[in-house]
């Protein structure tokens, strides 16, 4: 029997979610149009942190000049100050079926580090949206903001519910279509597709947005236990197949899984994204403090 999301009072957990006090989410620079916040933007107007001055032109706000150069220097500068506003943070979790099996199951883990980087978010006044995919994409929440949206975010978490085979790359597509303004998108997800890890990251080559990765790994994805004459059913399409594992199909497999997995690394180096390998059977707190070097995690 498939396992399912956890309760929302599994997810909503005290101690958990004060130990995420301690996390700040910074981006390099966030796009402007949106809500005034705690991110750089990279727009210049009137805000409150000072980056330079430039000459006064017709239809400056005269309040922006600095008269005391004008009385030293006799010339008209405006001072320009750089706009801090919200990061929109998407969040892209997995929850085909496949996420619901094992124990425990990778949806457990999904799910709370999730509510981690929406907790973090909330908490620094960003944006968070929940856009939860199997073989289609969900719209959950399209935009949320305020730190009393945690509990709200949580219920949202907890509703889900297990659906078809993983179709990463029609989600990322879809999800692109949507012309969201540009932010940090988390995909959550074990990154396995029936039509290879290649198609997946041709997908994010052309997303626009800056990416986090979180791959949900276990031990024994990498080193599977030799068991001899076996059948096996596909979890998301039914489809079966039997095979004799030997020493020497261990041993391709293994070496299918690391070429999976070094194709995964190279992406996210090239394209400067986050890429965070979850155990799903250890504490995600805990592993989370390796993504926040010091208690930040720079985008």
């Amino acid at each position: 029997m498939a396992a399912v999301a956890p309760t929302l009072r599994e997810l909503f957990d005290p101690d958990f979610l004060k130990a995420l006090q301690l996390f700040r989410l910074r981006a390099r620079r966030v796009a402007v149009g949106g809500r005034h916040a705690e991110q750089d933007s990279s727009g210049m107007g009137y805000g409150l942190e000072f980056k330079d001055f430039r000459p006064y032109v017709a239809g400056d706000d005269l309040r922006a000049v600095d008269w005391n150069i004008y009385r030293r220097l006799g010339k008209v500068v405006v001072k320009v100050f750089e706009e801090q506003q919200d990061l929109p943070l998407y969040l892209m979790p997995d929850v085909s079926r496949s996420m619901f099996l094992e124990d425990p199951p990778r949806i457990h883990s999904a799910l709370r580090v999730s509510l981690a980087l929406a907790a973090v978010s909330l908490g620094q006044h960003d944006s968070i949206g929940l856009f939860p995919f199997a073989d289609d994409l969900q719209v959950r929440v399209k935009s949320m903001s305020g730190k009393g949206g945690v509990m709200s975010f949580a219920r949202h978490l907890s509703q889900l519910e297990e659906r078809g085979q993983t179709e990463l790359s029609t989600a990322v597509k879809r999800f692109s279509d949507m012309s969201l303004r540009r932010g940090l998108l988390v995909i959550i997800s074990d990154f396995f597709e029936a039509g290879g890890v290649a198609r997946v990251l041709d997908s994010l080559s052309g997303c626009r947005h800056d990416l986090l990765l979180i791959q949900l790994v276990r031990e024994s994805d990498a080193k599977p236990a030799p068991v001899g004459d076996v059948r096996l059913r596909d979890c998301e399409t039914n489809e079966v197949v039997n095979v004799s594992v030997t020493a020497e199909v261990l041993n391709r497999y293994r070496e299918a899984y690391e070429d999976f997995s070094e194709e995964l690394a190279t992406f996210a180096r090239e394209r400067q994204a986050g890429l965070l390998r979850l155990d799903a059977e250890q504490d995600v707190l805990g592993q989370l403090g390796s993504l926040f070097e010091s208690g930040v995690l720079r985008i």
